[in-house]
């Protein structure tokens, strides 16, 4: 049982470190990993291994094919504009939530988050404001008070990372997603779920929009 556990822990660890390093674009689509190197690597055995590998398979970030071993796949575009339209809807739904149970603390915490992007706009330091674009999101989900909708959009938010980082990238972006926060926070102060909701879902319309045109542009060159 030990060995069992140990096991266990070991393919947890594997694979918490091969979903982040292609959900951050470390692992690029088409890449391939091999049991062999990968334990090497990773300084483990190839069980752990396998089994991570399976893991991500189910989560579709990798292919399993008997010739070639493990190809990653990544999150396509396909699944950006997906994961985009979900959260349109869902992180509305999350400050329409917030707007009525908040509780003082994150109302604070909330509220320092915006101020602390602000300060950092002026200081031109995106990747402060990268940190606390992530936190302000993870406030309302959490003050949403609903643990499952809370999950869903942590993991959402999660997936799609390196992706909001080139849209935040963007001149001029930083900025107007700062301003946003601004609003969808007073409304959330004010306590007006719908505006809350109309506010948030319209800024992350604006992200995917945004992101679309960047991607768009690149794919273009």
């Amino acid at each position: 049982m030990i060995i069992d556990g140990m096991s266990l822990s070991l393919e947890d660890a594997v694979y918490a470190q091969l979903e982040e390093e292609i959900l951050s674009g470390k692992l690029l689509p088409g890449e391939q990993l091999r049991e062999l190197a990968l334990s090497r690597r990773l300084n483990v055995s190839r069980t752990p291994v396998r089994g991570a590998l399976h893991r991500l398979k189910d989560e579709g970030l990798v292919e399993l094919s008997a010739n070639r071993g493990a190809t990653v796949v990544g999150i396509t575009e396909a699944d950006l504009t997906d994961a985009y339209l979900i959260r349109t809807r869902l992180d509305g739904l999350a400050s329409s939530m917030a707007a009525e149970r908040i509780s003082e603390e994150d109302k604070r915490t909330l509220t320092e988050s915006v101020e602390l992007s602000e300060f950092y706009i002026n200081k031109n330091d995106p990747e402060q404001i990268k940190e606390l674009d992530t936190k302000f999101h993870s406030i309302i989900y959490r003050a949403s008070g609903n643990r499952m909708l809370c999950k869903i959009l942590t993991d959402l938010h999660r997936n799609i990372k390196t992706y909001r980082k080139i849209s935040l990238a963007t001149p001029g972006r930083p900025e107007k997603s700062v301003a946003e926060h601004r609003e969808i926070l007073e409304a959330i102060l004010r306590g007006d779920s719908d505006e809350a909701d109309r506010l948030t879902s319209l800024h992350v319309k604006r992200a995917m929009e945004n992101l679309v045109k960047q991607l768009q542009e690149k794919n273009s060159k």
